[in-house]
């Protein structure tokens, strides 16, 4: 009896805890917005907001701020709400935005940025930041995105990035999103240059891996204008692959990356945290910030036991590329020598056989005078 009354208390205590917790977020819900305390929503969308509101629940986890007039974001402007999950900030008129905006949101997954006036994004700004896994930068006027923002992006599954200002993409930024799903990027002016094959080695990749991509239309040069980068041959950037060695290193880089990707995924698991930092080394270009540290070196030194036997991989194929090309060289020079003995020859013999034909309708001629001769003088005998 004792036990079945003090279960009842328990309850009593739990439902009193849950009614004053609806009551407590109730009470620190805005003015300006609705709250749900079951769901810990804060809708405050439409309602001609400046600033982010005041008097925020600390237990919010969902907050929509889209379709307002906010111009910018301060430092900590969401230090309320510290365990949001969901942050809308679409369809605004925000241009600037604090490095340090969203410290202390350890656990936004989704974070909205489109359809605003963003020109740049300061590489701190997600640095806190390793919950996000979908991040819409679309409808914006951004002209690049910094390479160390990548750090902050790796549990990311969905980027958006159309109708902005891009004219190139760092791949070293992408080769960082191994949990990257769909990717958008129509609507920029793409400059389908050298810089670019490294994201078109990047997206082939990608797409390989079950990735879904818009369309990646290129604006310069003009014979590539309108052309979609996934679809331009391979033969139209013959001036890098002549004359610069980017299209080779993108290349070495992208299969080397690759080939380490997949022994981390097979073993290694004595040092589980080398993936993170390898493979931007094994691309050769790094990250803001990424050098410092103490345990830089000893993360560094087991990957340097593979160097020689990727350059005597790179060795073996660039000797055995030249091997085959030799041979396939003799044989083309080969043919063409034989051809052109033929070709002699069967000259050769035509001009013998037009003498021929020649020579006999001459002596068919010499023979017909005879005979016109002999019959004449019988006749006059």
């Amino acid at each position: 009896m004792q036990a079945a009354q003090g279960r009842l208390a328990d309850m009593r205590a739990v439902l009193v805890c849950a009614l004053l917790s609806l009551l407590s977020f109730s009470h620190a819900c805005p003015k300006e917005c609705s709250c749900n305390g079951n769901t810990k929503v804060v809708d405050c969308r439409g309602r001609g907001l400046y600033d982010i509101p005041k008097r925020l629940h600390p237990e919010t986890q969902e907050l929509y701020l889209q379709d307002n007039r906010i111009r910018g974001l301060g430092s900590m402007a969401f230090r309320e709400i510290p365990l949001v999950r969901i942050l809308d900030l679409s369809n605004n008129s925000i241009t600037t935005v604090s490095p340090t905006a969203l410290l202390g949101l350890r656990a936004l997954q989704r974070l909205s940025l489109a359809y605003n006036s963003l020109r740049e994004l300061d590489k701190r700004l997600l640095g806190p930041i390793r919950t996000l896994s979908h991040l819409d930068l679309s409808h914006n006027s951004l002209w690049g995105l910094p390479g160390a923002l990548g750090e902050s992006l790796r549990n990311l599954s969905h980027l958006g990035l159309s109708h902005n200002k891009l004219t190139r993409l760092d791949r070293s930024l992408l080769e960082v999103l191994t949990h990257l799903d769909s990717l958008t990027l129509r609507s920029n002016p793409w400059r389908c240059d050298c810089q670019l094959i490294g994201l078109k080695l990047w997206l082939e990749t990608f797409i390989y891996k079950g990735g879904v991509v818009d369309e990646v239309i290129c604006t310069q040069p003009e014979e590539m204008k309108n052309t979609d980068l996934q679809k331009v041959p391979y033969q139209l950037f013959h001036i890098c692959m002549t004359s610069s060695y980017h299209y080779l290193f993108a290349n070495i880089h992208h299969l080397e990356n690759e080939r380490l990707l997949r022994g981390h995924t097979h073993g290694n698991h004595a040092h589980p945290s080398s993936h993170a930092i390898h493979v931007p080394m094994a691309m050769g270009e790094g990250f803001g910030g990424g050098g410092g540290g103490g345990s830089g070196l000893p993360e560094c030194e087991p990957k340097q036991r593979h160097r020689p036997v990727n350059l005597r991989h790179a060795i073996a194929t660039v000797i055995i590329t030249g091997v085959v090309c030799g041979i396939v060289f003799l044989m083309m020079l080969a043919a063409a020598v034989y051809g052109c003995a033929y070709a002699a020859i069967m000259a050769k013999y035509q001009r013998e056989l037009k003498k021929n034909e020649e020579l006999a309708a001459a002596k068919g001629a010499d023979h017909a005078k005879a005979d016109e001769k002999e019959l004449l003088e019988n006749a006059i005998a």
